[in-house]
């Protein structure tokens, strides 16, 4: 058993991808078309860390309901988690491709982390080991 995707809730598709893409280095696994449950076009767009099994759909928000949640999908708390191997050198291709972040690197038990936000403003923990990389 494993947790195949997650949901972020976005206000468009394409820059959502882009953001993702380019300046996170997901790679895009789907971009297909699909149906609301009720029968209106959308799109099945999902996006992985390079050589993770858990990916993200990301979904277009879909009326007056849905439209809050896009940057707050977890009431503004950090709800997601990108852990990279190399933490100074990510931090600065993130922050060198337009990346927000919104509280300096510190040390914490689990590593070294830096919150930072996403193209739809929900907070991300940028997380990496205790130690700078010494490649």
């Amino acid at each position: 058993m494993h947790l195949e995707l997650v949901t972020i809730v976005v206000a468009e598709y394409d820059p959502a991808i882009d953001f993702f893409v380019r300046v996170l280095g997901f790679d895009l696994i789907e971009d297909s078309p699909s149906l609301t449950n009720d029968g209106r076009p959308k799109r099945w767009v999902v996006v992985r860390p390079p050589s993770a099994s858990t990916g993200i759909l990301l979904a277009r928000a879909d009326g007056d309901v849905q439209r809050p949640a896009i940057g707050n999908q977890v009431a503004g708390r950090v709800g997601f988690f990108l852990r990279v191997d190399d933490f100074d050198a990510a931090q600065r291709r993130m922050t060198s491709a337009g990346v927000e972040f919104v509280t300096e690197p510190r040390r914490e038990p689990y590593g070294r982390v830096a919150v930072f936000l996403d193209i739809s403003g929900n907070r991300w923990d940028l997380l990496g080991p205790s130690e700078p990389s010494t490649a």
